[in-house]
């Protein structure tokens, strides 16, 4: 993503579940992040008790809820 200003959009219990939202906003053409405290992936378990975020465009936040949750 560009220089835009990122906002959490939702928060799940786990990466899968947030890539699965993910899946779901790249659908509708919007771009997001999974923010996960994990060690780039070596450490998955170091997110827990954090939640796992997903990120949009501030400008995309609500089409982004609207596709999270119709």
């Amino acid at each position: 993503m560009d220089d835009a200003r990122l906002v959490v959009v939702a928060e799940y219990f786990n990466k899968i579940e947030a890539d699965l939202a993910q899946g779901a906003l790249e659908a509708a053409d919007i771009e997001s992040i999974v923010s996960a405290d994990d060690a780039g992936g070596a450490q998955p378990g170091l997110w827990a008790g954090e939640g796992v975020k997903l990120l949009v465009r501030a400008e995309d936040l609500d089409l982004a809820k609207k596709v999270l949750n119709p």
